[in-house]
C-alpha cells in the first residue's frame, strides 16, 4: 500500500509537508530552534489552513502572518548599543531611541525599584556610580558582575537584559509589538558568553532568532549596499574583505570572501578585553597620575570623582579624533589642574593597545591564507575606529587607504537587521538572498588522558577557524571495569593543557551496565553550529545508552532563574 508524504497529500497546503518533516529531522541543526520558533510555525500552517477552507468558521484568534511581523537586529555593545530593521524597500533603518538617538547608552540605572536604561544611567554615574552598571558586555561568562549595585549582586546577562529590554521597547512604540531579533557578538566570544547573550535576550521577552559576530554582520551590511550590488541583488564582483571592528569594549579582525550572495569568513581572532574604554583608561590614568605629583592624593580613590574623570577624558578622546590638542579639567578637593593633551601624547600613551591591534590584524590575515594584495576592502567599524590613529596604522601596514563608508556606529545593526528579515523571509518558504559561513573562534575539545603519560590533556576535536556547522566525531575508552559513570569535561582553547584553556562545562553520564568492560567505547559527536553555539551528542559502546545533552554551564543561569529574573524584568513580579 502507497502512502503519501505529508507535502504530496492534495489537499494540504505545503507548508504542512515542510513542518511535518521539519520535526522529523534527524540533524538537530535543522529542527525548530525553539518553542516561540516552532509555535510561530503551526501559526503559519493555521494561517494556510484558514485561507484555504471554503467555509468559513468561527474567529476564535488572530493569527499575525510572519511576513507582517516586524523584525530587528541589535547590537548590543559595551558602551553603547543600536536597533535597526528594514523598512518597505529593503533597506536598514536604524530605530532612534525614545530619547532620539541613534545609539542607546548600555548603562542601567537602579534607582530604589526604578530602573532606568540609557543616557539618565549615564548622566547618573557621576553622582551615583554605586547604583550604575556599565560594561556588563565584558562580564557575561562570569556569575556576577564585577561590582554590586545599591547592595544587590546581579548576573551581568541580567543587566544585558535590561538594555534590550529598553531598546525593545523603544522600537515597538515606532514599529508595534514585535519579539524576534538577531543580536550581533564579538567574534571572539567564546561559547558561555554566546549563551549568556541568548539568555539575555529570553529574558528580556525576545525570541533571538540567532546570534551573528559583528565583524560578519558589518560585512553583510556592506555587502548588500545597493552601491555593491547588481540588478539581481548579488554582489558585482567577488571580494575579499578584512573587517576591522574596535568598539567600546571589544576588539575583532576578520576576513571575510563575499562572490555573489555567499558570504564566508576565512579567519577571525580578537580580544574581548581591548577596546575605546581601555583608551579612555590611559587618559584617566595620565591626569591622575599628574594630579597626585603635584597635589598627593589619587582622585581615582573617590568613586564620584574618578566616574566625573572618566567622562572628562573620554570627552577630551572624542576631540582629539578632531583637534590636535585639547585639556582635561581635574578638580578635586580644592585643587585644581587643568592638563593639556596633545593627540601625539595620546598617541604615546596608548601606543601598546594600537600595537595589540595590529598584531592580531597580522595574524588573522596570514591564517587566512592572503598577503595584503588580495585584500579589497578594509572596513572599518565600531566607534572607536573614528581616532585617527586607527586609519594611519591600518594605512601604514597594508598600503590601502580604509573603507569609511558605512557608519561605523550602525553598520553591525544593520547587518543583524539584514539577516533578521532573511530567517523570517526563510520561514516564509522565500529563497534566502544570500548566505554565511562563519568558523570557530576558538578550539573545541574534551579533556582526556595521554594513553602513555596518563596526563590530563586538552583532546582538540574542532580546531579554531574551522568553517561552521561542523560535525565531529571521536571515540574515547572508559578506564575501569564496572566503571558507572563517565564524566567529560569540555575546554575551548588552543593549548594542550586544560587548565590553560577555557571551561564550557560538564557532562556526566551516569547508571552504565555493571559489566561494562575496561577500555569500552564512547562515542562523542561535537555539533557546532553557524552561531557557535555547542550541542554533544553520546554514545556508550555496547549499551544502548545515547543521549544528546545541554552542557552543564558553571556559571550560566538555570532555567528557573532565568524564568524569575524574566518575570522582574518584565514586570511580572
Amino acid at each position: 500500500m502507497a502512502v503519501s508524504r505529508p507535502h504530496e497529500l492534495p489537499d494540504a497546503p505545503s507548508s504542512v509537508g515542510k513542518l511535518v518533516e521539519t520535526l522529523m529531522e534527524k540533524e538537530p541543526l535543522k529542527r525548530p530552534v525553539s518553542a516561540d520558533k516552532l509555535e510561530w510555525d503551526f501559526e503559519r500552517v493555521l494561517d494556510e489552513l484558514e485561507d484555504s477552507s471554503t467555509t468559513p468558521g468561527p474567529a476564535t484568534h488572530t493569527i499575525v502572518k510572519p511576513e507582517t511581523r516586524p523584525v530587528v537586529g541589535i547590537d548590543l555593545g559595551t558602551t553603547y548599543s543600536v536597533i535597526a530593521h528594514l523598512d518597505e524597500t529593503g533597506r536598514p533603518v536604524t530605530i532612534r531611541s525614545a530619547e532620539g538617538d541613534l545609539t542607546t547608552p548600555s548603562v542601567v540605572l537602579f534607582d530604589g525599584e526604578e530602573v532606568i536604561v540609557g543616557r539618565e544611567g549615564l548622566r547618573a554615574l557621576s553622582g551615583e556610580p554605586d547604583q550604575v552598571a556599565e560594561c556588563a558586555k565584558r562580564d557575561l561568562g562570569l556569575k556576577r558582575f564585577h561590582k554590586s549595585i545599591g547592595g544587590q549582586v546581579f548576573p551581568p546577562e541580567v543587566i544585558q537584559a535590561y538594555i534590550l529590554k529598553k531598546m525593545r521597547d523603544d522600537a515597538a512604540m515606532q514599529l508595534g509589538e514585535f519579539q524576534q531579533a538577531v543580536i550581533t557578538v564579538p567574534a571572539h566570544f567564546d561559547e558561555i558568553r554566546r549563551k549568556a547573550t541568548q539568555d539575555a535576550g529570553y529574558m528580556a521577552g525576545l525570541e533571538v532568532l540567532d546570534i551573528i559576530n559583528e565583524p560578519t554582520a558589518a560585512a553583510l551590511a556592506a555587502g548588500m549596499a545597493a552601491d555593491n550590488l547588481a540588478a539581481d541583488g548579488k554582489s558585482h564582483v567577488a571580494q575579499n574583505i578584512l573587517v576591522y571592528d574596535l568598539g567600546g569594549g571589544t576588539f575583532d579582525v576578520t576576513v571575510m570572501e563575499i562572490d555573489g550572495g555567499h558570504f564566508r569568513t576565512l579567519a577571525t581572532d580578537g580580544d574581548v578585553l581591548l577596546g575605546g574604554r581601555d583608551w579612555d583608561q590611559k587618559l584617566v590614568d595620565f591626569v591622575s597620575e599628574e594630579f597626585a605629583g603635584l597635589h598627593g592624593f589619587d582622585p581615582r580613590q573617590d568613586p564620584d570623582f574618578h566616574a566625573t574623570l572618566w567622562r572628562e577624558c573620554e570627552e577630551s578622546k572624542r576631540t582629539l579624533s578632531a583637534r590636535q590638542k585639547t585639556h582635561v579639567m581635574c578638580q578635586f578637593k580644592g585643587h585644581r589642574l587643568k592638563s593639556e593633551i596633545t593627540r601625539q601624547k595620546f598617541c604615546e600613551l596608548t601606543a601598546n593597545l594600537l600595537e595589540r591591534t595590529e598584531f592580531t590584524t597580522r595574524e588573522v590575515l596570514a591564517a587566512a591564507g592572503l598577503a595584503w594584495d588580495r585584500i579589497d576592502r578594509i572596513l572599518l567599524v565600531g566607534g572607536s575606529t573614528r581616532m585617527p590613529m586607527i586609519s594611519q596604522m591600518i594605512q601604514r601596514i597594508s598600503g590601502k587607504q580604509p573603507d569609511l563608508s558605512l557608519s561605523p556606529d550602525e553598520a553591525v545593526a544593520h547587518g543583524a537587521a539584514f539577516l533578521a528579515a532573511q530567517l523570517q523571509a526563510r520561514v516564509s518558504g522565500r529563497t534566502p538572498s544570500f548566505e554565511i559561513r562563519n568558523v570557530n573562534s576558538h578550539s573545541l575539545g574534551l579533556v582526556g588522558k595521554h594513553p602513555l603519560t596518563g596526563q590530563a590533556e586538552n583532546v582538540v576535536l574542532i580546531r579554531r577557524n574551522t568553517g561552521l556547522p561542523a560535525q565531529v566525531q571521536r571515540t574515547f575508552r572508559t578506564e575501569q571495569k564496572g566503571q558507572r559513570s563517565v564524566l567529560m569535561r569540555i575546554v575551548e582553547g588552543e593549548s594542550a593543557l586544560p587548565e590553560s584553556c577555557t571551561q564550557l562545562g560538564r557532562i556526566v553520564v551516569r547508571d552504565l551496565p555493571r559489566d561494562l568492560p575496561a577500555r569500552s567505547p564512547i562515542q562523542v559527536e561535537f555539533t557546532y553550529a553557524s552561531n557557535g553555539r555547542l550541542s554533544v551528542h553520546v554514545k556508550i559502546g555496547g549499551t544502548d545508552r545515547e543521549l544528546t545533552s545541554e552542557i552543564v554551564r558553571e556559571n550560566s543561569l538555570t532555567q528557573d532563574q532565568l524564568d524569575h529574573w524574566k518575570n522582574k524584568i518584565m514586570g511580572k513580579t
